[in-house]
């Protein structure tokens, strides 16, 4: 049973790893790379599909379907090595490795909203080069963010654009250290459960 499970798990592992390499690709969809990336493509398009088709997971020019791909791997990855290391598994450790995945999705899409205000802040304090399209897919991002964020912290009562974006960026990096505590503290318990 360990060996089986540690055998799953190594394959759970390679294929996060191809996906990866996949996803890397499509940076770079000028190039042709022939047979290889088509087999490559072959073995992880339909998973990566499967999560495209989730509602929720696409936001303007964010697609967060490769995350949450990636990270449904890596519980599974994680549940077969506890399964091979302790030789079962019970339903708080299944639902800490849960949590800490969700966490991770969660707190990668916080630091990404924390660095693209962080950049908007910047850019709009030295008033430099804000123009580009980089600059609009960084308005694009943050726009709505702001919105969502000052509408929340001040309600309907307007702000400056300065002290909206420095009160969005401190309520993102509160809510990240907030939610990294608490649920660090709750996959503790959760994770304590007899195996």
């Amino acid at each position: 049973m360990s060996f089986l499970m540690n055998v799953l798990a190594g394959l759970a592992g390679l294929y996060s790893l191809l996906i990866f390499i996949r996803i890397l690709l499509t940076w770079f969809s000028g190039a042709n790379y022939g047979k290889p990336v088509e087999i490559l493509a072959w073995l992880t398009d339909p998973y990566l599909n499967w999560w495209r088709r989730i509602p929720g997971l696409r936001l303007g020019y964010l697609d967060l379907s490769p995350i949450a791909a990636m990270a449904s791997l890596s519980i599974i990855q994680t549940i077969f090595y506890r399964i091979a290391h302790y030789g079962r598994i019970s339903l708080g450790v299944i639902l800490s490795i849960g949590l800490a995945a969700f966490w991770s999705v969660v707190s990668f899409i916080l630091g990404f909203c924390i660095i693209v205000l962080v950049l908007r802040f910047i850019a709009y304090i030295t008033n430099r080069g804000i123009y580009g399209g980089f600059w609009q897919i960084i308005d694009t991002i943050s726009r709505p963010l702001l919105y969502r964020t000052n509408r929340i912290i001040f309600g309907k009562r307007l702000v400056n654009y300065t002290t909206g974006l420095i009160t969005a960026i401190i309520a993102l990096i509160v809510i990240w250290i907030c939610g990294k505590f608490l649920i660090g503290l709750i996959g503790g318990l959760l994770g304590k459960s007899p195996v």
